[in-house]
């Protein structure tokens, strides 16, 4: 068992990487009993971390807010990448946040051990810089793309206003993805509840995001990454299918067959739930078919019209149909 000197840094590390943990599942990751566990936060507490405590059959642990910031612990790979995003963000577009960058990227790099400084050096030298003059300029104000930030990590769901290209203004509430730049503009990806499907928002139409402190269960983004999600988004390009269906199948059965194809979530044994996206349906039609179990589809209703027409025509060709 590590000592408890050890001990205390990867709790408080733990603490930093998860909005919340439960306390048994922390205690199991630390390889200590539930009492250890509540003696390591209690020494947490005496170092100025405001360590919360929820009660209950799903109790759990997690970071406040203090009256002061009190240091960070991060990683030698977390070290990097904070020094080389303070770089980025050196230049942009985020009103207030280049000069404040510049301060804390000055702080971190005087403490920096020589080999990672070395490393950054390298990202930096092999990064291809964007010519922020070749496109418009669009504010964002920090305290939204912070709010909005924080959301997307925790899971948490959100509400905010939001004004169309159009001028026409709604009122959102969403599950917040990712956040992506895209020349020089920062768009929010996003599940709309409202509207039942995935959404993206450019953050400078959005107003008053609110964090609604209700948790939720990530759903897979039906496109290679939230930022060719937006690419496709602005430019024009159909999207694709968005294929859903419940297969009579073990998960590992029909994850082994689809491959990276698809996403698949187990919900029982012997059933599973495949999700896909395809520019056409006859792919997921036949990846379907193949599977050799039986299956039900949820959307879209293309697919189930496709599907019977299918099922038409090869019953004629055994010389069951009409």
């Amino acid at each position: 068992m590590a000592n408890t000197s050890t001990r205390t840094l990867r709790l408080l590390s733990l603490l930093q990487s998860h909005r919340y943990w439960p306390g048994e599942e922390l205690a199991a990751r630390l390889g200590v009993s539930v009492r250890t566990l509540r003696r390591d936060i209690d020494r947490l507490r005496e170092l100025g971390y405001p360590v919360e405590a929820h009660r209950g059959v799903d109790g759990g642990y997690q970071l406040a807010a203090g009256a002061a910031l009190p240091p960070l612990v991060i990683d030698d790979e977390e070290a990097v990448a904070l020094a080389v995003g303070l770089q980025a963000a050196a230049e942009s577009p985020v009103e207030g946040i280049a000069e404040a960058s510049v301060r804390v990227l000055a702080k971190v790099v005087q403490v920096m051990p020589g080999r990672l400084r070395l490393r950054v050096e390298a990202l930096r030298a092999m990064t291809v810089p964007i010519d922020w003059s070749r496109t418009a300029s669009t504010r964002v104000d920090p305290d939204v793309l912070t709010v909005v930030a924080l959301a997307c990590r925790d899971d948490e769901r959100l509400t905010f206003g939001y004004v169309a290209a159009g001028g026409r203004r709604s009122e959102r509430h969403v599950e917040p993805h990712r956040l992506v730049c895209l020349d020089r503009r920062w768009y929010l990806v996003a599940y709309d509840l409202g509207r039942s499907d995935w959404r993206s928002f450019r953050l400078d139409r959005l107003a008053a995001p609110e964090r609604t402190g209700a948790r939720f269960s990530p759903r897979p983004l039906l496109a290679a990454d939230a930022a060719e999600f937006v690419r496709a988004g602005r430019s024009g390009m159909p999207r694709p299918y968005e294929v859903e269906a419940i297969v009579e199948a073990p998960a590992e059965r029909v994850r082994a067959s689809i491959d990276r194809w698809g996403t698949v979530e187990a919900l029982a044994p012997d059933r599973c739930r495949l999700l896909m996206a395809a520019d056409s349906l006859d792919w997921p039609a036949m990846a379907l078919g193949a599977l050799g179990a039986d299956f039900e589809v949820v959307r879209p209703p293309e697919l189930r019209a496709l599907l019977a027409e299918w099922s038409a025509r090869f019953a004629r060709a055994v010389g069951e149909g009409g």
